[in-house]
C-alpha cells in the first residue's frame, strides 16, 4: 500500500506525464458487479485510476458495528488486482477531502447516489480546473443487499 505521501507523488509524475488522473472513493467492503461497472466507467474518463479506500476504523463509524467485513490490506489487494485500478490509498478520515487535496486529481467521481454540490472535495477540483463526474448507480447492487441476502438465507437453514 502507498502512504499519502507516495501517492501525491505518483499523481505528480502522472500528471507531468500528461495522464488525467481519476479519482473516486469508497469502502468497496464486498466488491459487487455494481463496483465493477461504476470502476470501469471511472476508469474510461481518463488515463489513470486511484481509489481512496475508507480504513478500517472509517468504515466503522460509517457503517457500524460489524463492517468492515474485509480488512482495508484485503480490500486493497482485491482493488489493486483489478487492471482498470493503478492505484489505492487508505484515509482515516470520514470524508477524503484532505486526501483529494493531497492528491489533486484532474476528475473526481462519484456514484449516482450522490448530487455534484454534495460531493465531498468538489471545490478542490474544480478550483484547479477539473472536473466533477457522476456515474449511473445500478440499481440493486449494494453491499447492504449481499449482506442481507445472506442473513435471509442464513436463516432458512
Amino acid at each position: 500500500m502507498l502512504t499519502r505521501t507516495e501517492a501525491a507523488e505518483l499523481v505528480s509524475t502522472w500528471q507531468s506525464a500528461g495522464d488525467k488522473v481519476i479519482f473516486t472513493n469508497g469502502c468497496f467492503d464486498l466488491l459487487h458487479r455494481g463496483h465493477i461497472e461504476y470502476l470501469l466507467s471511472a476508469a474510461a474518463l481518463g488515463d489513470k485510476l486511484i481509489i481512496g479506500l475508507n480504513s478500517d476504523d472509517s468504515v466503522k463509524k460509517l457503517k457500524g458495528n460489524g463492517r468492515p467485513l474485509q480488512s482495508a490490506v484485503d480490500r486493497t489487494a482485491i482493488l489493486q488486482a483489478l487492471t482498470v485500478v493503478d492505484t489505492v490509498v487508505v484515509f482515516d478520515e470520514e470524508t477524503p477531502a484532505e486526501l483529494i487535496a493531497e492528491l489533486q486529481p484532474d476528475v473526481l467521481v462519484k456514484g449516482g447516489d450522490y448530487q455534484e454540490e454534495d460531493i465531498v472535495g468538489r471545490e478542490t477540483v474544480l478550483a484547479k480546473g477539473g472536473e466533477i463526474k457522476i456515474i449511473p448507480y445500478v440499481e440493486g447492487a449494494s453491499t447492504s443487499n449481499i449482506i442481507s441476502s445472506i442473513l435471509a438465507s442464513k436463516s432458512l437453514d
